[in-house]
């Protein structure tokens, strides 16, 4: 889970072996998005986020989290860099393509950087999210330290700024699965590969940026498919089992990693991983 797990804007922006990128954006929508759901309304719930709320999301994919803000009467706009998956989130979000929005109300879905989302006419923005879980990938605080260069001067003072993570490997039964990410061999250049999350990865990506620490949490996000094959689809729709795909082939890698899922089969053929994520909410100075 976890294109870009920043969305996945630093696994496309790697070398990585030739994909359906349209299937395995809608594997992403359709199969993992919505684990991470659970922390979306928690962050949601801590920051009281409504109308009064102009919130940006960093990596925001195809769309979730920005809809479930919506819902609560948030102005949205989001960035990322497949055009595939914000092809899905203007489908969420704009169904009548905004023709009956006002501009002002009207969800923006860019492709590119928090730089192209901005308007010179509109209001700061009090909320910043960044949701594709760091410290998965070599590099990734870094991509995310660059992309909160760009956000942090489009906000008000005080604004909130979350950022997320897995929590402890022991307490996440997917960080299991995902070491089949690194087995096969070392990752091609530039494609960072999978690495264990670092206990204080999320604050040392807020100092880099230049914010306030003010509170963080863990949240429990169960990964659940409805069988093996839903599972397989869904994790490699996250972009970090490029590099083994690379090293080896496809159906090595489909076969190694439904051998790492058999442990989490229920008897009734659905698979169900345990794990915590934790967010760090920080305050623009």
């Amino acid at each position: 889970m976890t294109p870009t797990l920043v969305r996945q804007h630093l696994t496309h922006a790697g070398a990585a072996p030739r994909v359906d990128r349209r299937a395995r954006a809608r594997d992403w929508s359709e199969i993992q998005e919505r684990m991470l759901v659970p922390l979306y309304e928690a962050v949601y719930e801590r920051l009281d986020v409504g109308p009064a709320t102009r919130l940006l999301g960093l990596g925001c994919g195809s769309g979730l989290a920005l809809l479930l803000a919506a819902s609560r009467g948030a102005s949205v706009a989001g960035v990322d860099t497949c055009e595939d998956r914000l092809a899905l989130a203007r489908e969420r979000l704009l169904p009548d393509g905004g023709a009956t929005r006002t501009a002002r109300a009207e969800p923006r879905v860019v492709h590119g950087s928090p730089a192209d989302a901005a308007r010179a006419d509109a209001p700061a923005y009090t909320v910043v999210t960044a949701f594709e879980p760091i410290g998965c990938l070599a590099g990734d605080a870094e991509g995310l330290a660059g992309l909160l260069a760009e956000a942090v001067p489009l906000t008000a003072r005080g604004a909130a700024v979350v950022l997320a993570g897995w929590g402890p490997p022991e307490r996440c039964a997917t960080a299991s699965v995902l070491r089949v990410a690194t087995e096969p061999a070392e990752p091609p250049p530039g494609t960072g590969g999978w690495r264990p999350t670092g206990r204080d990865d999320l604050e040392r990506v807020a100092e880099r940026a230049g914010l306030r620490p003010d509170g963080s949490g863990r949240v429990a996000c169960p990964f659940g498919y409805a069988d093996a094959d839903s599972a397989v689809r869904g994790l490699k729709s996250t972009g970090l089992f490029d590099p083994a795909i690379a090293a080896t082939d496809r159906e090595q890698v489909d076969k190694e990693l439904a051998e790492a899922l058999h442990p989490y089969q229920r008897p009734d053929g659905t698979v169900w991983m345990p794990n915590v994520f934790r967010y760090l909410v920080a305050r623009v100075p």
